[in-house]
């Protein structure tokens, strides 16, 4: 192993994961040095490559996100919850982003029923067909590198593509969410399109059922500070919610077992 892999073992060890692009800007290389340098440490079982980058390698399960498929039903009721409280947070006609979780599906889902004149902006494959279902909003997707595990467009394309729109409200999801700290996910091929989206939106609503709370993933996306508004349910600790108060974040807590939610104001 020579010093420029072990200077990228050790990115991998601070950050969790990391972009081709991202360690070759780092470590002044062209990214094919870095990719043969991914190849090497694949090999030897330093790290696992991932699309359009790699990761550290004996991560814990409960780091990793699974296929987004079979992720789908998981706290339905409290994902179309949230995604029903989320809708009271719309103000006219606003351009968004929405990203490829499952609990934004849900949002798509729910903004296909009563939403017109809106703008879109995502780059989940799975969110953008959803969308594509109302035929009163207009949906742009941002193209690049299919990821099937996650049905969204990853990669440099999709990052260029994302840093050419300025949004009204960005609608995130996360694998891991800690009230003090912010979120975290386990795919660095996703997370850097949100965190380029955040950057440029007016505001960040976060949507997280309560299984989230407490838990970290492999690397962290967004602060604390980025975040605007988070939705939840009613079952999420109500500890973090008094914290998340304090810091001067918009807490909407959607009760699961109501059939409709409370009206909520506008994103403020």
């Amino acid at each position: 192993m020579n010093d420029r892999q072990q200077q990228i073992l050790e990115c991998l060890g601070r950050q969790g994961a990391c972009t081709y692009h991202e360690l070759a800007e780092k470590l002044q290389v062209s990214a094919m040095t870095i990719r043969r340098d991914a190849d090497a440490l694949a090999q030897q079982g330093a790290a696992i490559k991932t699309l359009g980058g790699m990761q550290r390698a004996r991560v814990p399960a409960f780091m990793c996100e699974g296929a987004l498929q079979a992720r789908l039903d998981l706290n339905r009721a409290q994902k179309r919850a949230i995604s029903l409280h989320a809708l009271g947070l719309l103000t006219g006609q606003q351009t968004l982003f929405v990203d490829g979780s499952t609990t934004c599906w849900e949002f798509a889902r729910a903004l296909v029923k009563s939403s017109k004149g809106l703008r879109i902006v995502t780059n989940s494959a799975l969110v953008a067909v959803e969308l594509g279902k109302n035929r009163q909003n207009s949906v742009v997707c941002l193209g690049g590198d299919y990821d099937p595990d996650s049905m969204s467009f990853v990669g440099p394309a999709s990052e260029d593509a994302a840093g050419k729109y300025f949004v009204d409200a960005a609608f995130f999801s996360t694998k891991g969410f800690l009230a003090d700290e912010g979120t975290f996910e386990s795919v660095a091929a996703n997370f850097r399109i949100k965190q380029i989206i955040a950057r440029q939106a007016k505001e960040v609503v976060l949507l997280v059922d309560h299984t989230k709370f407490g838990q970290r993933a492999l690397c962290k996306v967004l602060d604390i500070s980025q975040i605007h508004v988070v939705v939840t349910d009613d079952r999420a600790p109500s500890a973090d919610l008094a914290l998340l108060e304090t810091r001067g974040r918009k807490v909407v807590v959607a009760a699961t077992r109501q059939e409709s939610p409370v009206a909520q104001g506008p994103v403020v």
